[in-house]
This record gives C-alpha cells, structure tokens and sequence, in this order.
C-alpha cells in the first residue's frame, strides 16, 4: 500500500481534515524535525495517534529546521524526512510547514489535540496560547527525552555503536 497520497498541501489537508470531521472522525496534531527517525520519534507518534482516530504530522522544512538546530541540519532533506514519517501506520497525513512553530497550522486545520513530546511541559508547548484560544486541548505524550538525533549524531561523529 502506498503511503505517498499522506504527504499533503496545507490546502489538501484543510479538505482531509473537513472529511474526516464529516464522518466522525478525531484529529490529533504533532509535529517536529524528525530529522534522523529513532525510537524516541516512533513512541512519540504513537502515543499521540492513541489520543484520537487520525493523526496528523507537521514536519519542519529545511529552512525552519536550520533556524531551529542550527548549521548543519537537516541531516536530511524535508521530502525524505516528510516520506520517512507518511510511511508509518500510526501516521495519517503529512505537511511540511516553514514557520518557527506550527501556531498558524492550529489556527487553521483546528485539531481535536495538540500532541507534544515529553521535552516539554503543558506551560512550555510554544503553541500553548493559540491552543487555548481554538479550543484544542495539549497533551504531552511518548516516553521520557532519552532519545534524540543530537545525540545519535554525535555518537555517530565519534565512531561509537549502538549506546
């Protein structure tokens, strides 16, 4: 089965999500680099999908992921790392996004929730107000920040195998 049909215009996916709320259907929001997908990543994603029927994804582009992570990053380019999470079960669409945050990505697909990873707090979420102010509940979900790509690469710059 294909997975490609996942990765979608921010304009396709406002008619995604319009179908699925016609049928009933739930939508939890996630988003992140995923520049190196690791478990972290996987837990992460499928702790979110548990919260609601469909899950969408937002992944940085790679000029919001150099803002935020700096030189060197992305590791690997916005359409293989968009392709890489379309092409989990857990996952039902994806987008790519430029901005800094995914605040105007909630304002407009208007989720149900607003999944984020245990680095952060219900206080810290950088989208917290604009959550608040649209009606979508935050949840922090996956397992505790042991995982990350900063730390794969680095092991990997010191020749080091699996930790």
């Amino acid at each position: 089965m294909s997975y490609q049909h996942k990765i979608q215009s921010l304009d396709a996916l406002e008619t995604t999500v319009r179908q699925w709320r016609q049928t009933g259907r739930s939508v939890v929001f996630a988003n992140g680099v995923f520049d190196l997908l690791h478990v972290g990543h996987v837990r992460y994603l499928r702790a979110a999908r548990a919260l609601g029927d469909r899950l969408i994804v937002a992944v940085n582009s790679d000029a919001s992921t150099r803002a935020l992570k700096g030189p060197g990053r992305p590791v690997l380019p916005q359409a293989a790392r968009a392709e890489l999470v379309a092409a989990l079960q857990t996952v039902s669409a994806v987008v790519i996004f430029d901005a800094p945050t995914a605040g105007g990505l909630l304002r407009r697909l208007r989720p149900d929730v607003h999944a984020k990873g245990t680095d952060y707090t219900e206080a810290s979420v950088p989208e917290r107000a604009i959550a608040d102010a649209c009606g979508i509940r935050v949840a922090i979900v996956g397992d505790p920040k042991e995982h990350s790509t900063r730390s794969l690469l680095a092991r990997i710059g010191a020749g080091l195998g699996p930790a």
